[in-house]
């Protein structure tokens, strides 16, 4: 594997969290499980790869509008969004 700017030098991460991941996007936040759609692994685990040279995440980019983004939901300030039948 190797970045776009030509490195070789690709690190991959992978950690558990479970449902102790806080993802915020502007003022929107959330906190459980890791999101599928934000291209950095999901459910547990927190897994991407990124260039030791340049930075970049690796990945197909750009995403699309995530979930977070598109939640019209009211925040909960301890516990992040929660689903009309969990309110």
């Amino acid at each position: 594997m190797s970045c776009k700017c030509g490195s070789e030098r690709i690190a991959y991460v992978s950690a558990k969290c479970s449902d102790m991941c806080n993802v915020s996007i502007g003022a929107k936040e959330l906190n459980d499980c890791v999101p599928r759609d934000m291209g950095i692994g999901h459910g547990d685990y927190v897994e991407f790869s990124y260039c030791l040279d340049c930075g970049q995440i690796q990945g197909e980019f750009p995403l699309e509008k995530t979930d977070l983004e598109g939640s019209e939901e009211e925040e909960d300030p301890l516990y992040g969004y929660q689903s009309e039948d969990e309110n």
